[in-house]
Parts: structure tokens; sequence; C-alpha cells
């Protein structure tokens, strides 16, 4: 690879040709958040939040806790907490997560129209995947606040879900904090190409501070995109090795990730 420094903006020339099984061989590890990273979709996850809880704690949720960077079991056990859900009966709350985490998928396959009516793809999105897809050694998969379920639904409605790995994901239905998740998602990954993804090699595109958290203790870099709640100067701020304002500038994006896991790591904020 080529690297041209134009204005204050690498940019990257990638080979067509000539690459040796060496470079082509699996050793990058990209993950991406899904909501407000890739997609924006939260007037209707809103919807399908209300319409699950209502269903599994037979009470309508009347305040939804922050969502931002968080797991979808963070999410409903708060939801639980906020709506006067009685929380003493032992394990019930747990017992109640994986119904929720079903309904709230099929809530959200019935809303499946209003994901593209009332949702949109984030600028660069689609493109970014591509672009990604075709760096060689890499693989991609989310580190998603979704239940699987969920998260493949909202890729495959904008045309996003055969760029990643499902397999190897990280999920918010899991009972792992975000940070322990990456780690998992790591292991899975590791496990199935055989090869080990360290920090150096892993890298983690997402939104929120939370985000960024999750990749310093799950052991990845991590790329922070201005496109959710949070500013560029709040990423930095989190710790953020790199951060971008949306997806939509592709050769700075894929400039970025193969620095972050190269040899020589950005210095954090760039």
């Amino acid at each position: 690879m080529i690297l041209h420094l134009t204005g204050l903006a690498w940019t990257a020339e990638l080979p067509s040709h000539g690459i040796t099984e060496e470079e082509d061989a699996i050793h990058r590890l990209v993950l991406w958040n899904i909501d407000l990273t890739l997609v924006d979709v939260a007037r209707v996850t809103r919807a399908t939040y209300a319409e699950a809880f209502a269903a599994i704690a037979g009470r309508p949720l009347i305040q939804l806790p922050q969502t931002a960077g968080r797991s979808e079991s963070e999410i409903f056990f708060d939801a639980l907490a906020l709506n006067g859900v009685d929380m003493r009966a032992g394990g019930e709350a747990e017992h109640m997560l994986e119904p929720f985490s079903a309904e709230l998928a099929r809530a959200l396959q019935a809303r499946h129209d209003e994901l593209t009516s009332q949702g949109q793809l984030l600028p660069g999105a689609t493109q970014a995947l591509a672009a990604v897809a075709k760096l060689g050694g890499t693989v991609q998969t989310v580190l998603t606040g979704n239940s699987r379920p969920t998260a493949m639904l909202k890729l495959r409605a904008f045309g996003l879900d055969g760029f990643v790995d499902f397999d190897i994901g990280g999920y918010g239905s899991e009972a792992y904090p975000k940070g322990t998740l990456l780690r998992v998602a790591r292991q899975r990954a590791g496990d199935k190409h055989g090869v080990t993804f360290g920090e150096d090699a892993t890298v983690y595109v997402a939104d929120s501070p939370r985000d960024v958290d999750a990749a310093r203790i799950g052991g990845a870099r991590s790329l922070g995109v201005a496109s959710g709640r949070a500013s560029a100067a709040e990423l930095r701020e989190a710790g953020a090795d790199a951060v971008l304002p949306d997806l939509a500038d592709i050769g700075t994006l894929v400039t970025l990730i193969t620095r972050l896991t190269g040899p020589e790591p950005l210095a954090a904020g760039a």
C-alpha cells in the first residue's frame, strides 16, 4: 500500500494485484457497531422496545433508559427498574431477558418495512463495508447492543448483511459487559480462522464514548465516528485512537483502519 498526504488527510492507494499469500492471510479483525454508526433506526427501535417490554413485563414502557453504547440486556434491566417492575424476586429478571429478546426481534420483523421508511442508512455505510471487505486478510463482524436476530434484521433491511460474519460477532443479549464481549468476539474469530487477533490487529468502529471504553477493555483499537450523539471532541476525550465525522470519506476510513491495525498504531485522538 502507498500512502499519500493530501492537505491534512491521508489517502491510500491499494494494490489491485500482486498480493502475496502472506499479505492475503487473515490477520485483521474489524468490528462494527450498528445503531448510529451504520444505520439510524431509533424511531422504529423505540416503538419495538415499547411493544416487547409491555408483552414481557406486563406493563407499559413509560421511561426508556439511555441506549447509546449499551447492550440490549443492560437496557432491559434498567427499563425494568425505571418502570417499577419488582426486581426482588431472585433471578426473575434474568429469566425475562431471553423472552424479551425474542419478542423484540418478532416486533422488529413485523415492522420490517418501517426500518427503511422511517429509518436511514448513514452516509458512507455501504461503501465503507464494501471497501473494508476488499482489504486483504480482513474479517468483518459486528459488536452491537442488539441481539443477533435484531442485528441481522437491521443490516438486512439496508442490504448490509452480506458484508459481515454474524457467527463471530458479539451481541447485546449475551450476559457480558461490552468490553468482555469484545474479547469473546475476538476469540470466536480466532477460533474460526485459526489465528490470534491481538489488540494491534483488531479495530472497533463505533459512535459513543462507551464504545471507546469497550475497545480499551476488550483489547482493540477504537475508531470513533461522530455520527451519533457524541461529538468528535467527546470521542477524542474518551480516548479514541482516531476519529471521523462520519463514514463518507472512504479513502481516509480505509487508511485509518489499515494504520490502526498495522505495526505502528496512531497516537490516541489522531
